[in-house]
């Protein structure tokens, strides 16, 4: 909870240090023309497509490579599976967040206020998930 903390404000400083006061002209620099070109990437349907691909190729390929019988040795096994969990749990973890985010910005807020809204929202998943492991033992 300390990581995402100083992440948090590593960056809420790094947006808010980038805005220019209304009515100045900024020269935008390099960081508007970062933002602008990842932004026309991730408006881009085909990035969106090769990614699903490349994920789901990813995921499936190391669980069946994780649970088959392909001579693979037994700890890289066990690997590959725990890799998986990992992509497929960052996937989650990114949807709660980015949901949030977007949600909050949606409803006329800054960022600042997104960034807050979708870390309260990944530290109350991670909680459940706690709790859920603690009365059931769900995971492991």
């Amino acid at each position: 909870m300390g990581l995402l903390v100083v992440a948090t404000f590593v960056a809420v400083a790094e947006i808010g240090g980038k805005r220019v006061a209304p009515g100045r002209d900024g020269d935008g620099g390099s960081y508007e023309a970062i933002v602008e070109t990842l932004g026309d990437i991730a408006r881009t349907p085909v990035v969106w497509a090769v990614s699903f691909v490349g994920i789901t190729v990813l995921v499936g390929g190391s669980i069946l490579l994780g649970v088959g019988s392909f001579g693979i040795p037994e700890g890289l096994a066990g690997t590959l599976v725990s890799v998986a969990y990992l992509i497929v749990g960052l996937l989650l973890v990114g949807f709660v967040f980015l949901g949030a985010y977007f949600a909050t910005r949606s409803r006329g807020l800054g960022n600042a206020h997104g960034v807050a809204a979708g870390s309260l929202a990944t530290g109350a998943a991670f909680l459940v998930l706690v709790t859920v492991q603690l009365i059931f033992g769900v995971v492991g």
